[in-house]
């Protein structure tokens, strides 16, 4: 999927200095969405407005050395299941670059969000107009890992990511206060690496993550408080009209495997199926599962309409027994 951003920029020349950059861009996206699993919330309609409206200022200056050393920010709005939201910004991230290797601190990316073959490729990452909850994701989608937040705090971490060729490797680490013991943070802490290859048509990703302190479960009886590693291997390959992507996740809870097929049809139409095949781990007690266990699956359409305007559709069935069914269908354009 080809995506168009267009940015608004701004040269601000000063004595003494490189000129700084200023660009503005972002995207807005909003259309229907039902969901079958409303059925069970009172006072909620199974069909609700979706809706985002995101800015991003990104600003950056070049040292005489060569170095750029820049920042990012953001605002965003956006509504759910009848909900409607005010504008909030982000947590600011700072960045200090130079040929291949770049390093970013405060509200950082994380290695493994920002692993290849995690998501599928689609303007929403997911599947519709907003996601439809990302059942596509091998690992889970509680986002038990460090992300970028378009409305918060962030993770207020520390990465590095190196690109050179075909290869590129993203580190990153964060660290939450918050404990009780004196002395001691206590928090939750997360380090992770990402490395992918990309050669030809083809590329391979392995991405791994270790977090301390974070959720409890109990499995085969013992209760488990270190935290929840996680593992990601992704492999893909684009064949021009035809592309395909399989991935493999394994987290404390669960195992899981995701098939992803996209098709391009015409000049402007492309379809993306996948299927997610999720096995909780034996012993894991319900009453800590925080994934559905069985198989998932859902189709996204999109149609480019021209000037960063794209008609989206999707469908997604998760493994639930029940309320399994939602449907979407918007407009997504980007500036």
């Amino acid at each position: 999927m080809k995506k168009v951003l267009f940015a608004t920029t701004a040269l601000i020349a000063t004595a003494g200095m490189a000129a700084a950059e200023v660009k503005i861009s972002g995207y807005g996206r909003f259309g229907l969405d039902w969901n079958e699993a409303n059925e069970t919330n009172p006072g909620v309609s199974e069909t609700n407005i979706t809706s985002r409206f995101r800015l991003t200022f990104d600003v950056s200056t070049e040292t005489d050395g060569g170095v750029t050393v820049g920042g990012r920010i953001r605002a965003q709005a956006r509504s759910r299941d009848g909900v409607a939201g005010t504008a909030g910004f982000s947590a600011p991230q700072f960045h200090v670059a130079y040929g291949g290797l770049r390093v970013n601190v405060g509200n950082i990316w994380g290695a493994i969000d920002s692993a290849p073959g995690l998501y599928i490729n689609t303007t929403s990452v997911g599947t519709g107009i907003d996601g439809m909850g990302f059942n596509s994701l091998a690992i889970g989608n509680g986002f038990d890992w460090d992300t970028f937040t378009s409305a918060g705090a962030g993770r207020n971490g520390l990465e590095a990511i190196y690109s050179a060729g075909g290869f590129s490797g993203h580190i990153s680490y964060s660290q939450s206060n918050g404990g009780a013991v004196p002395g001691s943070a206590n928090g939750l802490e997360r380090t992770a690496v990402a490395l992918s290859y990309s050669f030809g048509d083809y590329f391979v990703t392995g991405a791994y993550q270790s977090e301390d302190n974070g959720r409890v479960i109990v499995k085969n009886g013992a209760t488990l408080s270190a935290g929840d590693d996680l593992f990601l291997f992704a492999a893909g390959a684009d064949f021009g009209q035809f592309g395909a992507t399989l991935s493999y996740g394994q987290t404390e809870e669960a195992d899981a495997v995701t098939l992803a097929g996209e098709a391009e049809i015409g000049a402007a139409s492309t379809i993306v199926a996948w299927v997610n095949s999720t096995d909780i781990d034996t012993g894991v007690t319900a009453a800590t599962q925080t994934r559905l266990d069985g198989t998932a699956f859902g189709i996204n359409y999109e149609y480019d309409l021209g000037g960063g305007v794209t008609f989206v559709a999707g469908y997604v069935n998760t493994a639930a027994a029940t309320n399994e069914n939602s449907v979407q269908a918007g407009l997504h354009f980007s500036f």
